[in-house]
């Protein structure tokens, strides 16, 4: 794989079930390259290790006066010569091609597995983290991939060189074969605390990562409510402490790189030594101590790569088990005995076997229930994008299970808004611009979604001057709009797809209660004949809705329409009146709604809301009772 080819056509299917398997998959998949780094990184690193043999022939020649032995010395240091410049130049540009091929197809990989789980991936895996991988993580993996190769070469250069030595001067060799060996596993005892804090100290940068998002995230409203200190005060306490553990981890490099500088030095000296002892009792020649000595000397350059390799690995280990636990997310996916089904988008009702949640075909299904994490994971269910840790069983739409369905049929069947939606930056045509049905307008889904205050306010920032809001830009995450203008512009994209069944998960719950009455009103106009449910509590869209299914404790506790559960379920009025305990007990209270306060009284469970319009609807309900 050249670089110029990239991307790949398929990155594969990694071996995400742990950091050290990422990493052989990884190498395993750029065997070609690492065999071709490791060639030229051979051809360099047996060059630096024949230049002694050609400066030893060299003194001996000026030593005993030969004139052609000269020019065979410097014959052989100039094929050494070039076999270093040329090794080193192609080893440098092979092992760049592996660090940047392998970064290529971690990102792809990465961009791959965040198409698949879109929003449901930041809800399983940390923001930092995921920024953290797709960062940081991906240049220390490459590193790794890039010294993997430069390391076998310096390993099996030292071992040529160590054989070399003993079989061209036994008495000296052997020491040099049994010192090297020490050298380069004297700082395995060292590693595994040197790894330890480069973990720490990665875990805080990504915790750190992950504060700074949040906080940029939420600039807007840490401004509204003067919290800008407060956070900038913890991104610094945060930054100090990974500071620390760098510094930490630091010194523990540190202290490995000194040992790898003492040791070869304690080496060369003992050589140094123990050869001058023989060439002063004749058992050895000046030329073959100088060749001794410099190949000791030379031997120090191979052996750095025996820390980087320790080092790179470190480093690369937890970056490698993070980005695996992010590709391991997986949908749940079955196939039948048939091999699998087409790709059909079924219809029909919609159905959770879990909670035992029907929202039947072609009506406006309410869900109401009173934790709000359960709904969240509920509508992440009911669009097919259930947590790993949940070994429950696949929504049905119509008899088919969603996790029985290809991916894009799944997608295109079950549309789930979940309660943050994220709107990217572009014009408003762009955004509106998304796999739809074309039997719903863009103009009318923005009517709906009551959008009309939205479209001035775009047109009044717009910078073109042309006046039409669909040409006007949307900043990064609609960060110039307030959160209900994203919110019905959202709405107004999902209503634009129109696909089979659209769940939305509180799609009102930062507008008014006027405008949420309009649009409740407009969803149900727009969406007639197909399948949706929403999840709210504000009885503006209950009262809307075909059927409220009530759910507590994870089941179905209750189902019917908003005006009977409202008589006949204390639970349920406790959940869409917002009473307290105090007051479910004594039977009479004040609980708000969204936009509407419910005074509750013991008379039968009469419920007289404000405003006019809430308390003549239930008056309707006391006279048809």
């Amino acid at each position: 794989m050249q670089i110029r080819d990239l991307p790949y056509p398929d990155p594969g299917t990694p071996d995400a079930r742990s950091g050290p398997r990422f990493l052989y998959w990884l190498g395993r998949n750029q065997l070609r390259g690492q065999l071709k780094s490791l060639s030229w990184g051979l051809l360099h690193q047996l060059g630096v290790a024949g230049l002694p043999l050609g400066a030893g022939l060299a003194v001996q020649a000026v030593v005993d006066r030969s004139g052609g032995r000269l020019a065979l010395a410097g014959v052989v240091i100039a094929l050494f010569g070039a076999a270093i410049t040329v090794g080193d130049t192609m080893l440098h540009r092979a092992a760049v091609t592996n660090w940047i091929t392998a970064a290529s197809r971690i990102q792809q990989l990465l961009s791959r597995k965040t198409a698949e789980l879109g929003s449901a991936l930041t809800r399983r895996v940390a923001a930092g983290e995921v920024v953290a991988v797709s960062t940081g993580d991906v240049e220390k993996i490459g590193w790794f991939v890039e010294a993997l190769s430069r390391f076998l070469a310096a390993a099996i250069a030292v071992v040529v060189v160590c054989v070399g030595l003993v079989l061209y001067l036994p008495s000296i060799g052997a020491v040099v074969a049994i010192g090297v060996p020490v050298l380069a596993l004297a700082v395995l005892p060292l590693l595994p605390r040197a790894t330890q804090r480069a973990d720490i100290q990665r875990d805080k940068a990504g915790r750190a990562t992950e504060l700074a998002a949040d906080t940029v995230a939420g600039l807007r409203v840490l401004r509204g409510i003067g919290g800008e200190e407060l956070f900038l005060t913890r991104y610094r306490a945060a930054s100090q402490e990974v500071r620390e553990a760098a510094v930490r981890s630091a010194r523990m490099w540190a202290l490995i790189s000194a040992i790898q500088v003492f040791l070869p030095g304690v080496l060369l000296i003992t050589v140094v030594w123990y050869g001058a002892l023989l060439a002063g009792d004749g058992r050895i020649s000046v030329g073959e101590l100088v060749t001794v000595y410099s190949a000791v000397t030379l031997l120090l350059f191979p052996l750095r790569h025996f820390e980087e390799i320790a080092m790179a690995y470190s480093f690369s280990r937890p970056s490698a088990t993070r980005a695996a636990r992010v590709l391991r997310l997986e949908r749940t996916s079955y196939e039948d005995e048939r091999g699998g089904l087409d790709d059909t988008r079924p219809t029909g009702d919609l159905y959770d076997p879990a909670t035992g949640m029907l929202a039947p075909a072609g009506q406006l299904t309410a869900v109401v229930c009173g934790d709000p994490d359960a709904a969240g994971r509920l509508a992440e269910r009911l669009g097919g994008h259930a947590a790993d840790e949940e070994k429950l069983p696949s929504v049905l739409l119509g008899p088919v299970a969603l996790d029985d369905l290809p991916l894009d049929a799944a997608r295109a069947s079950v549309l789930v808004q979940d309660k943050d939606p994220v709107l990217l930056s572009g014009t408003l045509t762009e955004l509106l611009d998304v796999p739809a049905s074309g039997a719903v307008q863009p103009k009318d889904a923005l009517d709906a979604a009551q959008c009309d205050d939205v479209l001035a306010a775009l047109v009044q920032a717009s910078v073109d001057g042309s006046g039409d809001p669909l040409r006007s830009r949307i900043t990064e995450r609609g960060r110039s709009l307030s959160g209900g203008q994203r919110q019905r512009l959202a709405l107004a994209r999902s209503l634009v797809a129109d696909p089979e069944v659209l769940v939305l998960d509180e799609p009102t719950s930062a507008v008014d209660s006027h405008t949420e009455a309009r649009i409740a009103e407009g969803v149900r106009r727009l969406r007639g004949g197909r399948t949706t449910v929403v999840f709210a509590s504000s009885p503006l869209l209950l009262d809307q809705a075909d059927t409220v299914v009530f759910v507590h404790e994870g089941k179905v506790a209750a189902t019917g329409s908003h005006r009977e559960l409202l008589r006949e379920d204390s639970r349920y009025q406790d959940v869409v009146t917002r009473r307290t305990d105090a007051e479910a007990e004594t039977g009479t209270g004040t609980g708000t709604g969204t936009g509407t306060e419910i005074e509750i009284t013991s008379d039968g469970g009469t419920l007289m809301p404000t405003p006019l319009a809430a308390r003549e609807q239930l008056e309707e309900i006391e006279e048809s009772a």
